[in-house]
């Protein structure tokens, strides 16, 4: 109750009236403008969920085509990929023998060919309207000394391990640069960083695969077009029951030979599966911005620094490990 004694002479009973019913209103006003501020809340809540999901769905709209994708590393790529809800096409120089055993649609391509590269990118275009990433990983092993190898299986696997993947990118970039997006994922090796014995040809395709790509990285960057390298060390794959050798024997390097193959051999039979390869090549599709190299498996930061910093510790602990010395 409003106690009159105390009230200001000058104040009117009318003027008394008004504040009296602006006390009584004043509650509520606050009250509207609250559930007006939830409300309001409340709607931006929903439309930022609303924007979240359609991104999270535009990601895993995503395409990305695999190369070499019926074997080994690459079939574990495009299944992890594939599981991860992206949209992926894989490709096989004989994809009617592998597409009743995926879960993603499998194209014909041989990476050596570049009218199987164009009838490839033709057949890709005429079911999704962009590319968003492309993975080149087909590739093959040539092993054995130089001289023992044939230069003609030294230019195949060139062609194979490199050409192709050059040849891929190439006919993959007018695509990704009028999108003004894209992502291109090489899968190099350890050793296109270091040397090793009877892997000559081999070690080169790679080496100049990791030249190739640390230029076009930066070619492609006004164009949003990101590129990186995986460079796996030994996992337990099948590359060495799918390698070709040299086609000569000759006897003074056959006990050399003999005890580095069985090193191979020995290391790959020890080593993990190949699952964190995939794991990488998921983190570098999902990162914004990936950087250029990612090594993998052990020993693959520390073999490449100590060959910089003292290439005959290098030479020295290899040759220890393989029985060499």
């Amino acid at each position: 109750m409003i106690n009159s004694d105390h009230l200001s002479p000058q104040i009117s009973s009318e003027e008394l009236m008004g504040q009296f019913e602006r006390w009584l209103i004043f509650p509520g006003t606050i009250l509207n403008f609250g559930e007006n501020c939830l409300h309001f809340a409340s709607k931006c809540i929903f439309t930022c969920k609303l924007q979240v999901q359609i991104y999270i769905k535009m990601e895993k709209n995503k395409v990305i085509l695999v190369t070499g994708a019926s074997s080994g590393i690459g079939l574990l790529i495009a299944n992890r990929l594939h599981d991860a809800g992206f949209t992926v096409f894989g490709t096989s120089r004989n994809p009617e023998k592998h597409r009743d055993k995926v879960p993603f649609k499998l194209l014909s391509l041989d990476v050596t060919s570049d009218q199987s590269i164009r009838n490839c990118i033709t057949v890709l275009m005429s079911e999704v309207r962009t590319v968003d990433v492309l993975i080149n990983n087909a590739g093959g092993l040539l092993a054995g000394s130089v001289e023992e190898t044939a230069l003609e299986q030294a230019y195949n696997q060139f062609e194979t391990n490199f050409w192709g993947s050059v040849k891929m990118t190439k006919a993959m970039l007018p695509i990704m640069r009028n999108q003004r997006s894209g992502k291109i994922i090489a899968i190099s090796s350890l050793i296109g960083l270091i040397g090793v014995p009877f892997n000559s040809y081999y070690a080169a395709s790679k080496h100049a695969l990791e030249g190739f790509y640390k230029s076009l990285r930066l070619e492609l960057r006004p164009f949003n077009i990101k590129v990186s390298v995986v460079e796996p060390g030994f996992f337990k794959t099948n590359i060495d029951r799918g390698a070709e050798y040299g086609n000569e024997n000759i006897t003074d390097y056959e006990n050399t030979r003999k005890k580095v193959f069985r090193f191979f051999s020995e290391s790959l039979a020890k080593s993990p599966a190949p699952g964190p390869v995939a794991d990488v090549v998921l983190k570098i599709v999902n990162e914004k911005s990936p950087k250029y190299n990612y090594p993998v498996g052990a020993r693959t930061r520390l073999l490449p620094a100590i060959q910089f910093f003292s290439h005959n510790l290098f030479e020295n602990g290899f040759l220890k490990r393989a029985g060499l010395e």
